[in-house]
């Protein structure tokens, strides 16, 4: 531990002081670096860094300037340092990282994994730009649009899941991602959905170390969560339909509150306010302002 502090330090320092920071080699203290910074993590393969990387970027006065290898250009690097922290990462890393989400991830995941392009993670390692694609050079202005994320309003759920991953660590940081979602451009919200549907999958996972008498209630919990990114994508009567297909004594106690907001928000969503109104009652008055956000987002 003395160890990493010391490092972050010394990296910190760096940071503050060189003008043409160079990137990161370590995963780990790049990701504890990102957690104090409230930043993403930007990752690269080593490999990459062998041959040139050519990119594009607007200066401060909007012109596009080529760049002919991201890798050693002194004025790209600061700007990459402003908005994420970066790390290039040894093949020798390859094995074991890909390990751990073999048999977890979509095959879209594992292609934007596996490849050459620049990836955008959180702390816990998960990729943010699974569906960002470019054409002949990567665009680093419309990179930083997408994706300079300041995690700040997830932090507590980020480190609470990183000390100690379990069902109620990677749900909370999942309806937090989709929360988070809701200040985002409709493009880059689609992205956190995304990301949010690892941790919910992951949930999902961990009920079975939930006590037995529990599980039925946190599966429904998961798949009220998964029903609530409908919202979000504004398809609020897809969420009806798939409300009233759950029938009420199949409700368990816990999840009647969820259940009424997400009755509420979907017929708010659709203009349909007495339909909403018998729900209303029922939903916390931290729950009806997220409410409110989300119905504005369907308008």
């Amino acid at each position: 531990m003395k160890n990493v502090l010391l490092k972050l330090l010394l990296l910190v320092l760096i940071v503050n002081t060189a003008s043409a920071q160079e990137w990161m080699k370590n995963l780990e203290v790049a990701q504890a670096l990102a957690t104090v910074q409230n930043k993403m993590v930007l990752m690269v393969w080593e490999e990459t860094t062998s041959y040139e990387y050519p990119v594009i970027v607007k200066d401060t006065k909007g012109r596009t300037i080529f760049i002919n290898n991201l890798y050693e250009d002194e004025q790209v690097s600061p700007l990459i340092w402003e908005h994420f922290v970066p790390v290039i990462v040894s093949e020798y890393r390859y094995a074991d990282l890909y390990e751990k989400i073999k048999d977890k991830r979509s095959q879209k995941y594992l292609d934007k994994f596996n490849d050459d392009s620049i990836k955008i993670m959180d702390i816990n390692g998960n990729i943010l730009n699974v569906d960002y694609s470019t054409e002949d050079f990567q665009n680093i202005t419309a990179l930083i649009e997408r994706y300079s994320l300041n995690t700040e309003f997830i932090a507590q759920e980020l480190q609470d899941y990183k000390q100690d991953k379990n069902f109620y660590s990677a749900y909370f940081l999942a309806s937090k991602y989709l929360d988070l979602s809701m200040y985002a451009k409709p493009r880059t919200r689609n992205d956190i959905i995304q990301l949010s549907n690892i941790y919910i999958n992951e949930a999902e996972r961990l009920i079975s170390k939930e006590e037995q008498n529990e599980h039925t209630a946190l599966k429904q919990r998961c798949e009220l969560l998964k029903l609530q990114e409908y919202l979000l994508l504004k398809r609020p009567k897809k969420v009806i339909r798939q409300l009233k297909k759950i029938k009420d004594e199949e409700v368990i106690e816990s999840n009647k509150p969820f259940m009424a907001f997400m009755y509420y928000t979907a017929y708010m969503s659709t203009g349909k306010s007495e339909d909403a109104e018998e729900w209303k009652s029922q939903i916390s008055s931290v729950n009806l302002k997220k409410a409110r956000m989300i119905i504005n987002l369907n308008r």
